[in-house]
């Protein structure tokens, strides 16, 4: 018996396997969270794996009839049936965690040259005397620019406010805060310089509090949006404020508040204030940028559906009530189109890396997703409606990721096999799992290609007129209602899945590209992070291609916003990269309505004008 030494990755987490010991029984002893809905028996294949380097055992059978030869030889393997044979580095995918492993914060990290927008510089400024009785700001201008050779002209306002206090309690020894010609911020030396980057969606709010000096990411944190009281999506939202013009007001303010406490508790996880943070970097889709900053949205929900503004904007941040810096401003990176918006922008440009060569799709999935073409050089995105039934609203028992929700589901004959989050008693199921459902019901026969519920499964019954399957019965859910998946529930994913794929068809048509010509396809959101490509695959929401030209990349907007806040150049590049991009308005185009229609069935096809060929 022989140990050997496995790195997890991207958890970075390593330890000893012995090498009669499975990959999936190693991560268990080392509190990783592999999902294994069939106790690593090799049935439901819900462990998947990547072997970056080193040696381990065969493919087994059960591995070769999930994975082409073509998969296995890039690395891929089922964690229960892959046995080490030598020191080796793994690849652990999101969709292969369970989802106490993850949170809706998780993205690349990309390590960039600090360039920040606010830079500290150390200050001894000379006591004023009766024979030098220079203005304290006069003083503090002067001193900067001739010490550290800068062309600053003015102080922000509400640090004049509080200056001459400030440097008499510091006895004169300072650090100010300057961006551009203007001194934002003056604290004692040294004093942590931090910015804020949030990624403002529709359903949840990730926050990243970030080290400005390096661009380490300290803390991040994710929360619900509490506009989500306000209407699930963004139309619902928008509705709401063209009823009645003061919900505009409230809905700003919740965000505001939220994006507040987000600050706060990420400073306070670190120790520090959060007068602290001197920029803030906020990303969102067009109706949450316009919701935040007072914006009219009237125009977004009509015909031509033009934003009130595109271009990048800087503003004082507590123009907008954030309680960081006082002088402090928040940059918003351009939005594109109504509905393509400045997360969009972050996503492509966390991701600019993957997309410098070969035609490649770029999908945010999320209430709204955004999806981008990549080939040669050209841009060119469109907006999909696919809705919250992926995220658990709108479903019958649907659900948020939190305990005791069902995240994976593999049906085999008679057996239905689940895995809930924290192997708590199943209450609800989330969005991979919904995924998992529509999935693995068409694979069994039990839902044919127009998504109805055929033949006579006994897990099938007719509740108030309506069919339905049983996933989980009453007396085996803790006291609990049946858990069950309606066809009214069908219909709903049915039409979010047919949003995204017509929306990919729709772009490939417009460059004359086919899906064989996809070299690779990026999937970023936090519900596109977590889904398990070959059910996406078999439901016909994503193009039937092998999975190594799949990469889930998790929170990319958020990635960008980080970027964005660390280096200038990054936010010029931004910049460029939306005024080079072409958008398309799903309506408008041709084919759209066959294809949105013919994208709705279920099962692996290609699409072409607006047909549908069986892909076999």
């Amino acid at each position: 018996m022989t140990d050997y030494t496995v790195d997890f990755e991207p958890i970075g987490r390593r330890g000893t396997c012995r090498d009669n010991q499975s990959i999936l029984d190693c991560s268990e002893q080392l509190g990783i969270g592999i999902s294994s809905i069939c106790g690593g028996h090799g049935t439901c294949h819900s462990c998947k794996i990547r072997v970056l380097s080193g040696t381990v055992s065969k493919p087994t059978t059960s591995e070769r009839e999930v994975f082409t030869s073509q998969e296995l030889k890039s690395g891929w393997r089922l964690a229960c049936q892959t046995y080490p044979g030598s020191d080796c580095k793994l690849n652990v995918p999101p969709q292969s965690m369970t989802a106490t492993q993850r949170t809706q914060v998780e993205g690349l990290e990309i390590p960039v040259q600090p360039e920040p927008p606010v830079w500290a510089y150390r200050l001894e400024i000379p006591i004023p005397t009766l024979s030098h009785t220079q203005a304290d700001a006069d003083r503090l201008l002067e001193l900067v620019n001739r010490q550290h050779r800068l062309h600053c002209e003015r102080v922000d306002i509400d640090v004049l406010r509080k200056l001459s206090s400030q440097l008499r309690d510091l006895n004169w020894q300072c650090q100010a805060s300057v961006r551009q010609n203007e001194i934002v911020a003056v604290g004692p030396w040294p004093s942590l310089q931090l910015g804020l980057s949030i990624d403002l969606g529709t359903t949840k709010i990730a926050g990243y509090l970030v080290d400005l000096n390096n661009g380490r990411t300290l803390a991040s944190k994710g929360i619900m949006n509490p506009q989500i009281s306000y209407g699930e999506d963004i139309i619902s939202r928008i509705t709401s404020v063209l009823i009645d013009s003061q919900k505009g007001a409230q809905l700003k303010e919740v965000a505001v508040e939220a994006i507040n406490q987000l600050a706060s508790a990420l400073c306070g996880e670190v120790g520090a204030n959060i007068e602290q943070i001197v920029e803030t970097v906020v990303v969102g889709n067009t109706a949450m940028h316009h919701l935040l900053l007072g914006l009219p949205v009237r125009q977004l929900a009509l015909s031509p559906y033009v934003p009130a503004v595109s271009m990048a904007l800087d503003l004082k941040a507590r123009d907008l009530g954030l309680h960081i810096a006082p002088g402090a401003y928040i940059h918003l990176l351009p939005n594109i189109a109504g509905f393509v918006g400045a997360d969009h922008v972050a996503v492509l440009l966390a991701t600019q890396e993957k997309h410098e060569k070969g035609t490649v799709l770029v999908i945010d999935i999320g209430t709204n997703t955004e999806v981008s073409l990549i080939n040669k050089g050209r841009i060119t995105s469109v907006s999909c409606a696919s809705g919250p039934a992926f995220e658990g609203f709108q479903i019958k028992h649907g659900m948020r990721a939190s305990s005791g929700a069902i995240e994976h589901i593999r049906i085999t004959g008679s057996e239905i096999q689940y895995q809930t989050i924290d192997k708590a008693p199943p209450v609800g199921i989330c969005g991979s799992g919904i995924l998992d459902a529509l999935a693995q019901l068409y694979l069994a026969g039990i839902l044919d290609d127009s998504g109805r519920f055929v033949g006579s499964d006994p897990h099938v019954s007719t509740r108030d007129g309506q069919r339905e399957f049983i996933l989980v019965k009453e007396k085996t859910g803790n006291g609990y209602p049946d858990i069950v998946i309606t066809q009214k529930d069908v219909r709903a994913l049915q039409l979010a899945k047919a949003a995204i794929r017509s929306g990919i068809q729709i772009l490939l048509e417009a460059n004359g590209c086919s899906e064989a010509d996809i070299n690779r396809i990026i999937i970023a959101g936090a519900f596109g992070t977590y889904i398990d490509v070959s059910s996406a695959i078999a439901i016909g929401m994503l193009p039937a291609l092998p999975l190594d030209r799949f990469d889930q990349v998790g929170n990319a907007a958020g990635t960008g916003a980080r970027l964005a806040l660390i280096s200038l150049s990054k936010r010029n590049q931004a910049r460029d990269m939306a005024s080079r991009v072409s958008y398309i308005e799903l309506a408008t185009a041709s084919n759209f309505r066959q294809t949105f229609l013919q994208a709705g069935y279920l099962g692996r096809y290609r699409l072409k004008n607006g047909k549908r060929e069986k892909d076999d």
